[in-house]
């Protein structure tokens, strides 16, 4: 076997379906159904159980897909380090950023400049649900995003916890601190479902606390939500780095009183994938200047 049959057999792994891995692979079906032959003549065993046009793995199969993967990995990571010692770090970086956690990037992508001024990059502000799944189509080299989101497709650094703010239109005076049963009072914009994590960390605390909050209405960009906070529209929930970055909005923030429940975020890149060079510094720089 070589490495271009290795990289179909990960193709038909993966779509389960000879039609589509002939597709993902831009060739037509025949020669691909061949060298799967060849693959399962010279190894001596069947790789798939064939139902109809549909494909299942069989026991060797799957232990062929793990090598597979893990030598396909090996050779980019060999390729890219070549390039990489005789260049120097460079090339095009793309970073996902969710659109509550990014207080302090700019500051380490300009530290990380000045380190390695011949790397640049693709900056693409989400929701974590929708970065997550960049990631898994290689579309996003990493992402930071906000947790709890699920972590098994993902290597990750966790970045620190930061304290959530009840926050209001500047001029609705509260208290110092509020508690969850006067929030729930309070007619509320929250940080669209789609960024998963936040949405539901909030709502569990109210649903702790046998409360049913009077949600309004969701949004997705937090640069919109606090516009609708500050015009008076309904109040919010937010995390530290949110309350800092628009803290000159027309808003208030205030302390929620209780128990510390915290919000945290991660840096997450995909398992069993090269990540270059340029990356995993990125990730370093990151990880010793938590974003909050």
């Amino acid at each position: 076997m070589d490495i271009k049959q290795l990289r179909y057999f990960i193709a038909l792994a993966e779509e389960l379906q000879v039609t589509s891995a002939a597709q993902r692979l831009h060739m037509s079906q025949p020669p691909l159904s061949q060298q799967l032959k060849l693959m399962e003549g010279e190894l001596g065993v069947s790789l798939f159980i064939r139902s109809g046009r549909h494909l299942e793995l069989t026991a060797p199969g799957k232990t062929l897909y793990e090598h597979a993967l893990t030598i396909t990995r090996l050779l980019e990571e060999a390729k890219e380090e070549v390039k990489e010692s005789g260049l120097g770090l460079r090339g095009k970086l793309s970073i996902g950023i969710n659109t509550l956690s990014d207080e302090r990037l700019p500051g380490v992508l300009n530290a990380f400049r000045l380190l390695y001024p011949k790397v640049t990059f693709k900056i693409q502000q989400n929701e974590t649900n929708t970065l997550t799944r960049l990631i898994k189509d290689k579309a996003l080299d990493l992402a930071i995003v906000r947790l709890p989101i699920g972590l098994e497709d993902f290597d990750h650094v966790i970045l620190g916890a930061e304290p959530l703010f009840f926050v209001t239109e500047a001029g609705n005076e509260k208290p110092e601190a509020v508690t969850y049963d006067c929030i729930a009072k309070h007619p509320l914009v929250l940080p669209s479902t789609e960024g998963l994590g936040l949405y539901h960390l909030i709502l569990d605390q109210f649903h702790s606390r046998g409360l049913s909050p009077a949600i309004i209405g969701e949004c997705s960009d937090i640069g919109m939500l606090v516009e609708l906070v500050a015009s008076g529209f309904g109040a919010s929930i937010l995390p530290r780095t949110s309350v800092n970055r628009y803290q000159n909005h027309r808003i208030k923030a205030y302390p929620i009183d209780g128990p510390d429940v915290t919000s945290s975020s991660a840096v997450i890149w995909l398992k069993q994938h090269y990540l270059s060079k340029a990356a995993q510094k990125l990730i370093e720089l990151i990880a010793e200047r938590p974003i909050f």
